[in-house]
Parts: C-alpha cells; structure tokens; sequence
C-alpha cells in the first residue's frame, strides 16, 4: 500500500507523522519526492498541479484534505470513474460554526463600532444592539451546525440550499427562491459548496437584491464572491460590511483593497483547519473500503460537485 500526499507549498509532517501513528506500514509519499508513481494507490490532495493524477496507473481513490472538493473537480483531466471523498469531521464542523457565531455576534453587538469609539474615546450607549435575520447559504453538514448553534442563541435563521427539504425546522429556499430568501434576511452567511453554479454567486446583481444594509460572512470558497463587487456595494450603501475568510488568491495581496477598509474584517482562511488525527482514520478506512469493494465513507457526487 502506497499513499502519496500531493499539497505544493504546505507543510504536511504533521500528516506524514499521524499516518506512521496510525499504521506504521503504510508507505507514504510526498509530491514532488514520488518515487515509485505505479505503487500509489491513493492520492490525498490540496492544490494540486492540473493533469499530474494520470501519471499514477494504479490510482484508485483521491482523497481532499479537508471538507472541500472544488480544488479537485477543477481539474478536467481526472476520469469520472475514480472515485472522490472528503473529509467530515466534528474537528470541521466545531471550529467552523464557533467562527460564525462570533462573527454574527460581533456585527450584531457592533464590536467594531466600539473599537473605533475607544480610539476616539467616545462613549456612546445608544442602540447597542443590531435587529438581525440571518440567512445560511448552504445547509450541508456544517452549515446545518451553524444554523442549530445560531437558533439556540435566539437569532431568527432562514436556510437556502440547491435542493429540496421537506425536514427542517426553520424556513427554507431553494433553487429559484432567491429572492424569497434574501427578501427575509439581513446578514447572509455563504457556505455553499463551489460548482459551476454558484461560483460568482455573491455578485452586484445578487447585492442590489439584499436588504439594504445586509451583512455578508463568507467562510465557504473565495470564488463564490466577485470581490470588486463586494467593494461596489458597500460604497454604494447596499451592502453594510463583511467579514471574510476566504479569497480568490491566497495569500491576499497586499495591495488588494479590502486591507484598507473599514467595513471588511479579514482572516487568513482559519475558520476551520482540518486535524490529521481526526481525518486520517477517514483515509485509512476508505482505502480498506475501496480494495473489499465497499461502499466510501464521504463519497461526493461527480455531478452535483459535492
């Protein structure tokens, strides 16, 4: 058995020395050190080179590093037979939905407003709280979290998804119902899975049809948000602020607009980090899987793209 890690520029040691933890048989090897492509059998990416998958003849089951696949559907060249899975963990979810509710919180409790007073050493008591409806874009796994958490506080939480449910216990839109979704919120949370659909989601189209004064939180892709747009928005009062995690190239550039501004919270994509102890099992048992012909644990959908 042959694992080969493929994940340019980071530091996977902390993968490398969980795997010799868990089964010290395991052979692993670490891109761009391949030194026997036809043993692999298993590839566990993170951005990885376009096209470099057909080098190994023997591959049988790609593995993401972490709850996302987008970085591997992107790459046309892997064949629609070969299996894909991600990783689900409450080592994810835990992290994940902490990060929103403090990020709800803060804009609700106008955290930022008082930062700024205390520069200014300006003490201002009125309206210390915001009247939010929060809207969750994506109610997999973790956004369903997120929306149990938020309601447990007492927030009002509307759900927006691709598909339909008929078992949930606060509103739901779906597809086409957009507008009905947004027409009911104020602060939107994106968490929706990347595809072909609703990359650029987060648009000037999609703001000019916000609440005005709406809040967005993206912790899920930086391709879902058409960036200049954010800024348009804000400038133009649609959109109050934001608070993001995520970017269309990372690290964020130092002379990209939102370091400088006012209205943008940035954080360098810490919502939630997967921990190797918690994702290897995973690996491991869906290796086991794939040689006795059972079913994947965390298999996605080649043609729904999660």
């Amino acid at each position: 058995m042959s694992i080969a890690i493929i994940s340019p520029g980071r530091d996977v040691s902390s993968w490398v020395k969980s795997f010799k933890k868990a089964d010290p048989s395991i052979d692993i090897q670490i891109f761009p050190d391949i030194r026997d492509k036809e043993s692999v059998e298993l590839v566990i990416l993170w951005q990885h080179p376009k096209g470099i998958l057909k080098e190994f003849p023997n591959l049988k089951l790609i593995c993401s590093m972490g709850a996302g696949v987008d970085h591997i559907l992107s790459d046309p060249e892997i064949p629609i037979t070969l299996p894909i899975t991600r990783i689900v963990d409450p080592g994810l979810t835990v992290p994940m939905t902490n990060y929103v509710v403090m990020a709800t919180l803060n804009y609700q409790r106008q955290l930022y407003r008082y930062q700024s007073n205390q520069k200014k050493k300006v003490w201002d008591m009125t309206n210390p709280e915001l009247e939010i409806q929060v809207g969750v874009m994506g109610v997999g796994a973790l956004g369903s979290d997120v929306i149990s958490k938020l309601k447990m506080l007492g927030f009002p939480v509307f759900g927006y998804g691709n598909s339909p449910k008929t078992d949930t216990d606060y509103p739901y839109f779906y597809g086409d119902e957009l507008p009905q979704f947004l027409n009911n919120v104020n602060l939107i949370v994106c968490m929706l899975p990347l595809t072909p659909r609703t990359e650029n989601i987060l648009n000037l189209d999609f703001f000019r049809k916000c609440n005005k004064g709406t809040y967005i939180i993206n912790v899920a892709r930086g391709n879902h948000l058409v960036e200049g747009d954010l800024v348009t928005a804000i400038g133009e009062g649609i959109i109050s602020g934001a608070f993001l995690d995520v970017f269309r190239q990372e690290p964020l550039p130092q002379e990209h607009p939102f370091w400088n501004s006012d209205k943008i919270t940035v954080t360098p994509h810490i919502a939630s980090v997967t921990n190797p102890n918690s994702a290897i099992p995973q690996i491991i048992e869906n290796y086991k899987r794939i040689k006795d012909k059972k079913q994947l644990l965390n298999q996605i959908n080649r043609i729904l793209g999660y």
